[in-house]
């Protein structure tokens, strides 16, 4: 069995349309194009879309879903993107300092190291 369309046969007259030059199109209608829109932009000619998400099963706590479902419609999305970024600001946290330590113990050995050729 075929389907029927829905939509109307265009009433555009695509031979205009397709000899009109870019001068001959009007935009004084059109928001004026300013470097953020263009900063903003996507270019998307050719490349592959690239998935935006990827489904996950998760085991949690009783009491954090409790929590979690209070918060309301979309607790979903919302507690897992609140835990997840909490998470990431802790660990990332933790590096910087782990490396601003060890930065630190280096200073802190060649200074010693230093110490002993001048006390030779």
């Amino acid at each position: 069995m075929k389907k029927e369309t829905t939509s109307k046969k265009s009433r555009t007259d695509w031979k205009r349309v397709n000899s009109m030059t870019d001068r001959d199109i009007d935009i004084s209608d059109s928001p004026e194009l300013t470097h953020r829109m263009f900063a903003r932009a996507i270019v998307s000619r050719g490349l592959k879309a690239v998935p935006r998400k990827t489904q996950l099963t998760l085991r949690i706590d009783q009491d954090v879903l409790q929590w979690s479902r209070k918060r309301g419609r979309g607790y979903q999305t919302k507690s897992m993107r609140y835990c997840v970024r909490t998470w990431k600001r802790i660990n990332d946290d933790r590096r910087k300092a782990q490396k601003s330590k060890a930065i630190e113990v280096k200073k802190r050995s060649a200074q010693i190291d230093s110490l002993r050729c001048l006390a030779a």
